[in-house]
Order: C-alpha cells, then sequence, then structure tokens
C-alpha cells in the first residue's frame, strides 16, 4: 500500500514538472507542437583525437613552450524533426581555453573549430570551421566560453529516417603534429594549488 502511494506521488511530482517544461518545438521554433520526432535527435560529441589543441612555441614538447591551448568540454544539442521535414537543430559547446608560459605577453587569441554532420560510421554530409577569438583578461590563464551553433539542417531521405543515423561531430582545426599529440594521450595539466 505504501509502496503504490509512493508510486502515484512520484509520477505525479514528474506530470508536474514535465508540463512546466518548453517542448523542444517551442525551444526550437520548428515543427508542431502536438508532434514527436519519429525517432531520436542525432548523438552529439567532441572527436577525441580532436577534443584539445596544444600550440608550442619551439622546437620541445615542455610546458615552457605551451603558447594557447583549448579544451572541448560538453556538447549539447537539440533537435526537432516531423513529416517528411529535415532534422532541424542547434548546437552548444562549453570550451576552456588556456594561455601558457610561451603566450603569457599575448592577451588574445583566435581559434577554429569545426562542426560535421555525417551518416553514422560512414562519412561526412557536411563540415563547416567557425573561429572564436578569445581574449584573457589581466593576470588570468584560463577563460571558459560557450559557443552557439544554430540551425543546423540535416536532410532526411524519407519520412521515416531517423536522427540515430546521423551524428554531429565537434573538435578543434589541428596541425598533423597536434592531432599525433592528442592521439597519444599526452597533455599538461595546471597544478594542484594554482590558481
Amino acid at each position: 500500500m505504501q509502496t503504490s502511494k509512493l508510486l502515484f506521488v512520484t509520477a505525479l511530482a514528474a506530470m508536474t514538472f514535465i508540463g512546466g517544461c518548453k517542448s523542444t518545438a517551442e525551444i526550437l521554433q520548428v515543427g508542431q507542437a502536438g508532434e514527436v520526432n519519429p525517432g531520436p535527435c542525432p548523438r552529439a560529441f567532441s572527436l577525441y583525437d580532436a577534443s584539445r589543441i596544444v600550440e608550442f612555441r619551439g622546437e620541445r614538447q615542455s610546458f615552457a613552450n605551451v603558447g594557447f591551448t583549448g579544451e572541448i568540454a560538453k556538447v549539447r544539442s537539440l533537435c526537432r524533426y516531423y513529416g517528411a521535414q529535415p532534422i532541424e537543430g542547434d548546437l552548444e559547446l562549453d570550451i576552456n581555453f588556456g594561455r601558457g608560459p610561451a603566450a603569457a605577453e599575448q592577451s588574445t587569441a583566435v581559434y577554429e573549430y569545426f562542426v560535421a554532420v555525417t551518416r553514422k560510421n560512414i562519412d561526412v554530409i557536411n563540415k563547416k570551421t567557425f573561429p572564436v577569438q578569445v581574449t584573457f583578461p589581466a593576470g588570468a590563464d584560463r577563460v571558459s566560453v560557450t559557443e552557439r551553433v544554430e540551425s543546423i539542417v540535416i536532410p532526411r531521405a524519407a519520412e521515416g529516417t531517423s536522427g540515430e543515423n546521423f551524428e554531429i561531430i565537434v573538435g578543434f582545426e589541428l596541425t598533423p603534429e597536434q592531432r599525433a599529440f592528442n592521439a597519444d594521450g599526452k597533455r599538461f595539466r595546471v597544478s594542484a594549488g594554482q590558481r
């Protein structure tokens, strides 16, 4: 008896919470309010080998030679599709940027990241590169920003084609040396206790 009451109260609380949320259609302003996606949204994630960038100024890969750095911390995406319409979505990336000893005299850096839409495990449908300029306040060696990419449109072959057939992949534009550095699992972290 107590278990069924607890389940009812939990279900009622969940319904109340869900009822107060905005729908994806309201957030993205596409589609009809009552229609449901015929499947999940495409998976959005950062590519491991391109999720970090470390700029070295000098021959050696040492902390003293580190210029500017960046790391994609989180990737979030919403989408909406119905009927025979394409998938329409947006993307948010939380990116942490750093300024190493070799860039101590500079306060501004420009980074580039890409957003690629792929057929899951097959090929790239579309890829676009975006610049992001970061200014480090005086005395600061770290800055975090949220980048927004709106109006991602993914065509579907048929009305029943699910978003599960696609992926949205993000990462930094890297040199071959930077990609190899990431692939080897190397990284520099600020020591504990430092600001």
